[in-house]
């Protein structure tokens, strides 16, 4: 009996034993559980800083680091001017990357920005209104990019040799003339041009080919005349005149009228006996104006750093061409046919 009564004393100890052990160990789960209750709201805290941080981020990473600037081709005066722009935002923007590269220019260009395959590019104005619009070259609305600048009058020069015997539009008939790039505001202006002259390609033997082949074919003898659209002096014009003597054929006054008229962005533009080594005359002709256009998806405070950054540099776009003196802020809406990027009109404003 008394062995029963001290077998259980020993258990009845045990029970108490455990019990407390309990206690003290459901104590500590409660203060582990105190520290873990307490954590969401040190890691919702620190998730807040997170967050700021990654939107930070986020806001600087809006901007494009890898700009492309569309120009046109190498022998004309967009590639120089595109190339010095986008050396510009290259060395003077941090975080930006930039490269100018050749194109088939203005109708190529405004498609590809549109697409989103470029930020930046050099465009005639009036081949940036007639995108907007869906006329003319465009069988739909072309847009997605808005205006930065626009930079000098290109002119339409059809160029042949002094002694091809093609003095007029009308003599072009049944030659084989180079009317520019497949897609180009050349070939645009060439289109428009012998229309208001009652003529089309099909009356031509035309040739696609950018300014520097039709220069050298010009020479060689294999086209007649060519089409050219661009800033004088126009560098493949410059290497023909180099070699041969030179006709710039002039565009009769009545049709200038008319094309002024039905084509609003065409101005008169003479060229005088200076013009062109091996040019001991003068044309007259029209012109229309070249400019610059961005994405419209680009951040504006990255357009307004971009702008801002080449009009701080005009001494570059002026050693790059000659026709890079023409930019200045004053004459930079000039011409303007579509709405500035809202960096661009804020940059404007504050000017």
């Amino acid at each position: 009996m008394k062995k029963l009564s001290l077998v259980f004393i020993l258990f009845l100890f045990f029970g108490l034993v455990l019990a407390a052990c309990g206690d003290a160990s459901d104590d500590a789960i409660d203060d582990e559980g105190t520290e873990t209750e307490e954590t969401p709201a040190e890691t919702e805290a620190e998730g807040d800083s997170e967050e700021e941080s990654d939107e930070g981020e986020a806001a600087s990473g809006d901007w494009v680091e890898n700009i492309t600037v569309l120009t046109g081709g190498e022998a004309g005066v967009y590639f120089p001017l595109g190339v010095a722009m986008a050396e510009i935002m290259d060395q003077q923007v941090d975080g930006v990357s930039a490269t100018g590269i050749s194109s088939g220019a203005s109708v190529v260009n405004a498609n590809e920005l549109s697409d989103g395959q470029a930020e930046f590019a050099l465009i005639q104005n009036d081949v940036a209104y007639y995108a907007h619009e869906g006329s003319n070259m465009f069988e739909e609305v072309v847009d997605g990019f808005s205006g930065v600048f626009t930079i000098y009058p290109e002119t339409i020069q059809i160029v042949t040799l002094a002694d091809s015997g093609i003095e007029t539009v009308e003599d072009l008939e049944g030659k084989r003339v180079a009317v520019g790039d497949v897609g180009s505001g050349t070939e645009a202006n060439a289109e428009q041009i012998l229309a208001a002259h009652d003529l089309t390609f099909d009356d031509l033997s035309a040739e696609w080919m950018d300014f520097g082949d039709a220069s050298t074919n010009v020479q060689d003898g294999n086209i007649d005349a060519a089409f050219v659209t661009a800033g004088t002096p126009t560098g493949s014009i410059q290497e023909l005149a180099a070699s041969a003597d030179i006709r710039i054929v002039s565009i009769n006054e009545d049709k200038i009228a008319q094309l002024e008229e039905e084509y609003p962005y065409y101005v008169r533009e003479d060229l005088d006996e200076n013009t062109y080594e091996n040019f001991d005359a003068t044309a007259t002709t029209v012109a229309v104006q070249a400019m610059l256009i961005v994405r419209d998806d680009l951040p504006e405070d990255q357009v307004y750093e971009l702008t801002k950054s080449i009009f701080d540099n005009l001494d570059s776009m002026q050693n790059a061409h000659e026709r890079g003196n023409d930019l200045t802020i004053d004459t930079a809406q000039d011409g303007m046919s579509i709405d500035l990027h809202p960096g661009v009109q804020r940059y404007y404003d504050e000017q």
